[in-house]
């Protein structure tokens, strides 16, 4: 009797721990697979809804297949806002062209440029509203589109990291087409992701920098998307960053904008939106607090994770033009704005 127990016991140590190997693969399996759906781009297929929007079964879909993410593309361009543009291409990340669309100021004496980039699943075509505002102040606008979307090459995304490369040679070539003027760095989301870590990690140098709704660290973006679906995030958010690493080539633990922030020189104005489900007050505020140099953060109480310029035109550009007012050519900069909500 004693020696059945013992054999019972053994084969049940033995289910256990093969069962406990099965989950662990299916998870790895699983995060594998939503890592590489949301890191490359598919050239057809409807988009997936955002997670707020998906039903039951349409959650536990996506959670067994990974997400689809048509690669984006432009179906407007500058001219369809009454603005007069040229198509630039240069070398960014991993040597793949890029694709961006210069327009000059029409103003005799032009600020300086703006460079403009977009946010994940995006391209340059969702920068024309802010364009738009800052031509009418007298700026030139450079709207680039990262590798993987519109114009540029490649059909890959690694939230911001390789991306940053692309903002430091758009940078470069900002200089030729605005030689001496002050250039600033204007990003949304990812794209305000990428701009923190061209300064961290490409040396890129911005005369100041606007930054709208910036996640603070990869994991927490991700664990905020399963809150989203309503399912518990450990560990599949970690296992999801680990292997959004591996299928991107770089390590998706260390990119973190609150590591990049002190970084910061410059003046910098950031916006938020009160309500939004992706990146929450107190992401931004720790990315705010870890910058150097001065700063503002402006929160838009009732807006989301959306285009500010979009739903709050009159305080979104008062804050920006506050914000770059007495910005010149040479040493110096813009005076920092007030912080606050609207």
């Amino acid at each position: 009797m004693k020696n059945l127990l013992q054999r019972f016991r053994k084969r049940w140590r033995l289910v256990t721990a093969s069962l406990l190997v099965a989950a662990f693969v299916a998870a790895n399996v699983v995060a594998w697979r939503h890592a590489r759906a949301m890191s490359r781009f598919v050239r057809t297929g409807e988009r997936t809804a955002s997670p707020e929007k998906l039903g039951a079964l349409a959650k536990a879909r996506v959670l067994l297949t990974g997400v689809t993410l048509p690669r984006p593309e432009n179906r407007r361009t500058p001219t369809d806002v009454g603005l007069a543009y040229q198509t630039v291409h240069f070398p960014g990340a991993k040597g793949l062209r890029l694709e961006a669309w210069f327009m000059p100021s029409a103003a005799p004496t032009t600020n300086g440029i703006v460079l403009l980039f977009h946010g994940y699943g995006a391209s340059k075509e969702s920068l024309l509203p802010p364009a738009v505002e800052f031509h009418a102040l007298g700026w030139d606008t450079l709207l680039v589109d990262f590798h993987g979307s519109g114009g540029s090459a490649g059909d890959t995304t690694s939230a911001g990291w390789h991306e940053a490369a692309d903002v430091a040679a758009a940078f470069a070539e900002a200089a030729r087409l605005a030689p001496g003027k002050p250039r600033v760095l204007y990003g949304v989301s990812m794209g305000a992701a990428a701009c923190l870590r061209a300064i961290h990690a490409h040396g890129v140098k911005p005369d100041t920098l606007i930054l709208e709704c910036p996640f603070d660290r990869m994991l927490t973006t991700v664990q905020r998307r399963f809150q989203a679906m309503r399912l518990p995030a450990f560990p599949l958010a970690e296992l999801l960053v680990f292997w959004g690493g591996q299928t991107g080539g770089f390590n998706a633990f260390a990119h973190n904008p609150v590591d990049y922030a002190p970084s910061v020189r410059c003046p910098t104005l950031m916006l938020h939106g009160g309500k939004d489900p992706r990146v929450s007050v107190r992401d931004v505020e720790r990315v705010h607090e870890s910058l150097g140099g001065g700063k503002a953060l402006v929160v838009f109480q009732e807006l989301g994770h959306q285009s500010y310029v979009e739903a709050k035109r009159e305080p979104w550009r008062a804050s920006v033009q506050n914000h770059l007012a007495g910005l010149r050519p040479g040493p110096g900069g813009p005076a920092v704005p007030s912080s606050g909500t609207f």
